[in-house]
């Protein structure tokens, strides 16, 4: 009889408040303090300005017999190494957010992002042969002296259409996924934590290349009205953050920060060429803001 009564407590299932045996934790109740990524923010801001920004310096510099013209040039492959590492870098950004973010939007978002930079490389490799045959970036396709005498009168649309997947189609394709997962993991960027409200040395460091990198971005793909849509989404949200009491941590300050200067730096570059009439007809309306490159094949490129 005691040899079954004890055999049954031995079955019986042991109290979760025993105290001898310590509490499993709850999934995801650890209180980890916020890091700034230093070494995703420093890959993504040089090989923004190696990949992206010295993609048409180094087709400029290289000699042209190194990369015939009916084949890729130096820049293509620097496109293309964008295309594979950008997209890379923004999913490893989104692994570290502290907060969950909608699967669906950042894969769509991923897959869209390299879709219009496919779009785009195709589209600027030959506009690159283009310039390199007399094409005028300041000058409208059919006003172009080596496009408006083409024959059959057709091809011009052709040129273009080949001028709307570069321009228009691909960058914003491009653009709007890539401003889409910068927000998102900006929304994720927020704590209670007050000792991370301030950014480590480190990040002030990066500040301005990244800046002027947005800079360059902004007003060489023509995409300051959805520049000024993000940035402002930004600016709504942490002041929605702040009624809740949460501030940004090291990594939001840091993206906002740099959106903050690049916003300051295209109203500087508007207001030098603000009375510019070559660049004034290339750039019709309200939201006058002339590409660099433009600029460089008007003032810069014959002056030499």
């Amino acid at each position: 009889m005691q040899a079954a009564v004890r055999k049954r407590q031995s079955n019986a299932p042991r109290s979760s408040t025993n105290p001898s045996q310590p509490e499993s934790k709850p999934k995801g109740s650890s209180m980890k303090r916020p890091q700034f990524h230093f070494d995703l923010w420093f890959y993504l801001t040089v090989q923004n300005w190696i990949l992206d920004f010295g993609r048409p310096i180094v087709m400029l510099i290289l000699p042209l017999e190194w990369f015939p013209l009916n084949k890729p040039s130096a820049g293509d492959y620097f496109h293309m190494a964008y295309n594979v590492i950008t997209p890379f870098l923004l999913l490893k950004l989104i692994e570290r957010s502290s907060r969950a973010l909608p699967r669906s939007a950042v894969y769509l978002s991923i897959i869209t992002l390299v879709m219009g930079a496919s779009i785009h490389l195709v589209g600027d490799s030959i506009n690159h042969r283009l310039l390199l045959s007399g094409y005028q970036l300041h000058l409208s396709v059919r006003e172009n002296p080596i496009i408006k005498d083409l024959k059959p009168a057709t091809l011009i649309d052709s040129f273009e259409l080949l001028y709307f997947y570069d321009e228009q189609l691909g960058h914003l394709m491009w653009y709007i996924p890539f401003f889409i997962i910068l927000f998102l993991y900006f929304t994720g960027c927020f704590t209670h934590v007050k000792e991370e409200k301030t950014m480590p040395l480190s990040g002030w460091l990066l500040l301005g290349p990244s800046a002027l990198y947005y800079w360059y971005l902004v007003t060489e793909g023509q995409i300051f009205q959805l520049f000024l849509l993000t940035f402002l989404a930004m600016v709504a949200t942490v002041i929605h953050q702040r009624h809740k009491g949460s501030v940004p941590d090291a990594n939001g300050l840091f993206l906002f920060a740099s959106f903050s200067v690049t916003m300051f730096l295209v109203a500087v570059w508007v207001a030098w060429l603000w009375s510019d009439p070559v660049l004034r007809k290339k750039y019709p309306g309200h939201l006058y803001v002339p590409e660099p490159w433009s600029y460089y094949t008007l003032h810069v490129k014959d002056s030499h």
